[in-house]
């Protein structure tokens, strides 16, 4: 995830994102859930969900209001570029109910791995209901028609049981536990090392 040290200046603003949207936005459906590219506004409710200090493990502290508008604009502008291996693409987990925002899945690129992976959040309300996993289940379809990637990896700190566990519900492989400095970590820690390879045929 994305934190407020990475950000490119000169990035623009989010609104130059609205008048081209309708070319390169990403919608799919599940009975409880939409799962849509990501939108400028869309950081207003991920700044009220950071304020209690519950998104600080994806890179969204409780300032994240101070740097919004930096990172909504780079969203934008790589949601627009749509290009898997260059850096962070989200996508807005919304309650068809009620329109409410609950949380983000997309994709990110670790560079030093040289591979695609997933990641994903929800505000603290909106945990333990089985949102992210529904997403998450909706999404990767959508990853592997779209992009042309034969698998999709997730690196989840060992201490975050909650996410690790979402991994494994949406049928992601535990391939390794080691010491990892992921981007934005001041020292190394212990992660899981997950992978999901590209279904074929003879899985459905």
């Amino acid at each position: 995830m994305l934190n407020s040290n990475e950000y490119r200046p000169g990035a623009g603003p989010a609104d130059n994102y609205k008048q081209n949207y309708e070319e390169y936005k990403m919608q799919t459906e599940t009975e409880r859930l939409i799962i849509r590219s990501f939108r400028p506004g869309d950081e207003k409710a991920f700044a009220e969900m950071a304020k209690d200090g519950s998104l600080r493990e994806i890179g969204f502290g409780v300032d994240f209001q101070d740097w919004m508008g930096d990172w909504a604009a780079e969203a934008a502008e790589l949601t627009k570029k749509d290009d898997a291996r260059t850096d962070y693409i989200p996508c807005t987990v919304v309650l068809r109910s009620t329109g409410e925002i609950v949380g983000n899945v997309g994709c990110t690129y670790f560079d030093d791995l040289k591979k695609v992976g997933i990641c994903y959040f929800a505000g603290s309300a909106y945990r333990k209901q089985g949102y992210i996993s529904e997403a998450v289940k909706a999404y990767l379809p959508f990853f592997f028609e779209h992009y042309n990637e034969n698998e999709i990896i997730a690196t989840i700190r060992d201490t975050n049981l909650p996410s690790w566990k979402t991994a494994e519900r949406c049928g992601f492989r535990l391939t390794e536990v080691k010491m990892y400095k992921d981007v934005g970590d001041e020292e190394e820690d212990l992660y899981r090392f997950y992978t999901y390879i590209r279904p074929t045929e003879a899985d459905f």
